[in-house]
This record gives C-alpha cells, structure tokens and sequence, in this order.
C-alpha cells in the first residue's frame, strides 16, 4: 500500500495518490492531470478510480480529463448529478483496488453529495479517511456554500452535518489518519490546522466541531458563525465541476499566444480584457501597463484571482516573467479562468521599448512612512478583518482586499492616503485595483504591518470607530 498526498500550497489543495498490487485511486485531482499520469507509468501501474469527495467550489478538478485518458471510473457519493458519465455510489458500497478497500461514507452537510471514503488495508483494518470538505483538521466544511443548490438553509445543512459526524465519522478508531481536502488558507473552512495529516483521534480532542458532549444546536451556532461571503467564483466552479470542461492542454494551447506590443494593445482594446500583471510586485510597482492589475504568482495567486476578477469567463492577457507564462495559464485555469487570450511577448521592457505608456505605484519603507504619520493622515489596512482584531494601526481603517470593490467611495479621491498588508504582496494588488479605477494618490507601505512594526510604530488591538465594515 502506498499514500501520498499531493498539496498544492496556493489553493492549500490536497489530491490524493493510492496505489496497491498495480491499481491506482486518484482523490480530488487538480486539473493539470500530467503528474499522475507520469507517477502511475513510473510505478508501472493503472489508474482504476478517480474518486470525487464533492462538487468542489475552489478549484476544478481534474477528474473529467483523467477518465477520459486512462478509462478510470468516476467516482462520487450519493445525491451527485453530474453531466457526464459517473457512478453515483451508494452509502456502504466497496470498492477494490489491489488488496485495499474503500467504503463509501455518505456525510452530507457541507453539500449533499459530500462523501467520505473509508480506506481499509489488506487485513480489512480500518486505515484511513479521505474526508473531503466534511473534516478539515481543526475545523468542519462550511455548510453555507450549497444552500441554494440543496434548497436548505446554512443551518439545516449544519446539522446534517453534525449528524454526518457524530454517526460516520467519530465511531472510527482514534488511530484512523484523516486526509482532508483541504489545509489552513482555504476560504472552504474558516480555523484550518497548518498541518495536512492528523489522526482522527487527536482531532477529537482538538477540533472544536467535535467535542463529546456539544449539542446539535451548539454546532449549528458555532460552525455558522462568522461566516464571511464565498467569493464570487466558487459557484461557477461547481458548475464547471457539474458539467464537465476543455482539456487543460486546449487551455493552455489557446493562451500560450506571444503577443507583440501592438497586438496586445489592440487585444485589450477589442476584447475588454483584464490584464493580468503577474510578476513581483517590486517590478510592478517601478512600471506596469497602465489599468493593469496586479497578482502575483508568488502568493496566493489562483484564490485571488478568482476573489477579485470573480467571473471565470472573463478574458486575459498577461504580463509575466519570461517562462513563467505556462505556469500562470495552469494556474489561473485550476480556478476555472479559461479565457487567457496570449502573454505580452518580450515583457514589460518590450512594451517600454515600443514606446507605450507605462504607469508606476508610488511605494515606501515603512521608516518613511513612520515620518509621514500623523494622527490624520488617511491609512487603510487591507488584511482581514482578524488580523486587524489583532493588531492594527491605531487611526488604520480595515478594507479587506476581499471587498475592496465594495469601499471604493471611502478612499480619498485628492488626499494623499496609504495602504498596506502584512507583508507587501496584498497592498498592491489593491493599489493596483485602485489606480484601475481612476485613484492615483494611493502609496504602498512596502514590507506591510510587518516592517511597520520593525519600524517601531506604535499597533494596537483596540478596534477603533474608523473600522470599515
């Protein structure tokens, strides 16, 4: 027998490899399917089964291209009503793979198809749990995400949930190690372990939606509480995940597309393309196209796409690093942005070269800033709302970068004002959404809350009235 676990840092996704006597099971696959295919040649095995735990929401999977490539069988849990060819399993069914089993657990309640599988070694001893989004380690899948689609509200869904808990999961060993779906970072969960395997016994007594003695309606309260707006993308990448999607190779045939500056230009004009500066956040800052946008795929690229941009059918061109252009078309595609359009040929420094436009985001140390500040000089912080609770500038209004869209009219339209994050990389993207809309008198803090207080400017964790909610 042989498990590993394959986690993808940006999306905190993990996909699941389980190989016995030559027969393979892939759990949750990402899109780009090339890496199981080459790990099950290297172990001179056959993917049997592609076992899907949900209609995922923050990613699509790669289970559709998979089966079509090796003839697996795709697998979900009762209730699941894709458009393609699948088989629904029913709750207690076995499947067998080498000298494994899985069982089929059906645990509604963060949608009504989750399903947990039950791995049990070649003694029949109970080993494992792939568990999904129904178990995360340190917390349980929020039940708000398929309310429409199940016609239920959040708190009937979370109490499916608890009983989905209490009666398939908790009567396992202590010694059963769960594999969850996901890891701290996903917007799928809401208090995440930083670890990615636990055993079920330890998350007994650690995990807060499990304890003993909580009642149905104590769980309902707590795991629905403070619960933030999904982003925007997530249904449409259920519906993706329903119906079935391009190859990933067609997607990154169509995007992978040289451009020279005039034919970018004229791209942007004739399609409405957003364009996507990918690079640095440094380098953007010194020069970029104007109106672009800035995420980059040294942090949590793909998410923020998906929170910010929001429609997945929504047209791209990048600017990016020379050889990093396949790399953010795949990335962008795990969220469902399909539609990259093609890359600005020779980068930033050809579209300098052919004499075009170039903008800049006025940035400083947070030393400099430390001489700037005065008790009324604007300052917006755009880190989430519990990083703020914890520690903020004193006169520091919160505009987390989730929905900054929706406190546009807050920022100063002449007044100089600045923003910053904990480390750099979010502050500007917003002030690249920012001077996207038309507001150019915003200056970065570089380095974030994080060199604000290396520069010993006073923090606070007392929420002040100028918190924007």
């Amino acid at each position: 027998m042989h498990i590993e676990q394959i986690y993808t840092g940006c999306l905190a996704q993990g996909a699941y490899y389980i190989e016995s006597d030559g027969e393979v099971a892939i759990i949750d696959p990402l899109r780009e399917v090339k890496p199981y295919l080459e790990r099950a040649k290297r172990d001179n095995a056959q993917i049997k089964y592609i076992f899907e735990t949900h209609f995922h929401a923050d990613f699509v999977s790669g289970h559709v291209t998979l089966a079509k490539e090796t003839g697996a069988t795709i697998v979900y849990g009762p209730n699941a009503n894709p458009a393609y060819e699948v088989l629904v399993a029913k709750d207690g069914q076995e499947f067998q793979l080498g000298k494994l089993t899985f069982k089929v657990l059906h645990t509604p309640g963060h949608t009504m198809e989750s399903t947990t599988y039950l791995l049990r070694d070649q003694n029949g001893r109970d080993h494992a749990i792939f568990s999904g989004d129904t178990l995360f380690l340190g917390d349980v899948g929020r039940p708000d995400l398929a309310q429409k689609a199940a016609t239920m509200t959040q708190e009937e869904l979370a109490g499916l949930l608890y009983d989905s808990l209490r009666n398939k999961i908790m009567p396992l060993a202590d010694d059963v190690i769960v594999y969850p779906a996901h890891g701290a970072g996903s917007a799928c969960g809401k208090n995440m372990m930083k670890e990615t395997v636990d055993t079920l016994g330890n998350q007994k007594k650690m995990n807060y939606a499990l304890r003993n003695n909580m009642t149905k309606e104590e769980f309902v309260a707590e795991v629905t509480d403070g619960l933030l707006p999904p982003p925007q993308y997530f249904p449409l990448n259920v519906k993706m995940n329903k119906e079935g999607y391009d190859d990933i190779h067609e997607v990154i045939e169509r995007g992978d597309t040289a451009l020279k500056p005039d034919a970018f230009e004229t791209a942007a004009n004739e399609t409405g393309a957003v364009i996507l500066d990918v690079r640095h956040q440094d380098n953007f800052a010194k020069g970029h196209i104007p109106r672009s946008i800035f995420i980059g795929l040294k942090g949590g690229f793909a998410p923020w796409v998906g929170a910010l941009i929001a429609d997945v059918k929504q047209p791209i061109l990048l600017v990016a690093d020379k050889g990093k252009e396949e790399e953010a078309i795949t990335r962008l595609s795990r969220v469902g942005f399909d539609g990259t359009l093609g890359y600005l040929e020779g980068g930033i420094e050809a579209w300098k070269d052919a004499g075009k436009e170039i903008d800049t985001v006025s940035s400083i140390t947070a030393e400099r800033f430390k001489e700037a500040l005065t008790k009324d000089v604007p300052v917006f912080d755009v880190r989430k709302e519990t990083e703020f609770s914890a520690e903020h500038l004193e006169n520091a209004r919160l505009t987390p970068l989730d929905f900054i869209n929706d406190h546009l009219a807050e920022f100063p339209n002449k007044e100089t004002f600045y923003v910053h994050c904990a480390g750099g990389y979010r502050s500007m993207i917003a002030a690249s959404i920012l001077k996207s809309r038309g507001i150019h008198n915003v200056v970065d803090v570089a380095g974030g809350f994080a060199a604000i207080k290396k520069a010993g400017i006073p923090v606070t964790n007392f929420v002040c009235p100028t918190t924007l909610k």
